[in-house]
């Protein structure tokens, strides 16, 4: 009972920080980016790169574009990217329609409304990761490309950014590309320190031990795309033979990996020390598939 008592708690605390950080999403959307046309990444990037062209309604657009994205992975990427990114992208719509009635002026530089948007995006999106779930929108396009192409993700990632870029270049011009990139590299230092906190380190070694460590492990190789080591151990009372599974993962993957390992044996040992320096695939150099 206390086991199913604490994993209920776990859940609507999860859900919880998806919908306040999607929530401080909306309001760098909604407060920032759009009344200052800045070229960030992401659907609202697009939607002002856009504007000009189309003379839409840049919160209608990204809003249309955030759905479509979601049905797209939805169909392409499964169910598992449906239920990771259902709320997040649900609840962005709505939060950024309601806060568009609300004419907030804020009376800034815009190259400072930029960097406060980025900041505050960058926050919103970590407390969603933190909570193990995805915000959607443009992350779905590199998702689909790595997994048609097998291209590491990474470099995906860089290439649909670039193009908004580019986008941005031709309906602006390129002093408001650079303005934008304030925002872009304000975010990344935001996601970086939101996700860190409370870790201590940049990475995290874990041990498992569990009878269901086959499952635990392939879950591990397809959702985080992280090589394990099998490591035969022996129990010290029992004298049995056990697996003992040794993985490295970021502090961006580790909660995922606590949900892995309690969605597949609740009961699992889990041993976690701190990664302070890590070198080798998918660290200090990309793996083919990272």
């Amino acid at each position: 009972m206390a086991l199913k008592e604490k994993t209920l708690k776990r859940k609507i605390a999860d859900v919880l920080m998806v919908i306040i950080g999607t929530f401080i999403l909306a309001v760098s959307v909604e407060f920032f980016i759009l009344p200052y046309n800045i070229l960030s990444g992401g659907v609202a990037g697009i939607a002002v790169a856009l504007e000009p062209v189309l003379h839409l309604n840049k919160t209608l657009t990204a809003n249309l574009i955030t759905l479509i994205l979601f049905f797209i992975g939805w169909s392409v990427l499964g169910k598992e990217f449906a239920l990771n990114t259902a709320l997040s992208s649900v609840l962005y719509p709505v939060f950024t329609t309601l806060l568009s009635f609300y004419h907030v002026e804020f009376e800034i530089p815009v190259v400072l409304a930029s960097f406060y948007a980025g900041l505050l995006g960058g926050v919103g999106i970590a407390i969603v990761m933190r909570g193990g779930a995805s915000t959607g929108g443009m992350d779905v396009p590199p998702l689909i490309l790595h997994k048609l192409s097998g291209a590491p993700v990474s470099t995906l990632v860089v290439i649909t950014d670039s193009l908004t870029i580019v986008l941005g270049a031709i309906t602006y011009n390129w002093s408001a590309v650079l303005i934008g990139l304030v925002s872009v590299f304000a975010s990344g230092v935001a996601i970086s320190k939101v996700l860190e906190a409370g870790n201590g380190s940049p990475g995290k070694s874990v041990q498992i031990i569990s009878d269901a460590w086959e499952e635990i492990n392939t879950n591990i190789l397809n959702e985080l795309d992280r090589g394990t080591t099998v490591i035969e151990g022996q129990g010290g009372y029992s004298g049995e033979t056990k697996k003992v599974l040794l993985v490295v993962v970021s502090h961006r993957q580790y909660n995922r990996l606590l949900q892995i390992i309690r969605e597949t044996d609740p009961l699992a040992f889990v041993i976690t020390t701190d990664a302070s320096d890590m070198h080798g695939e998918g660290f200090t150099y990309s793996s083919p598939n990272i």
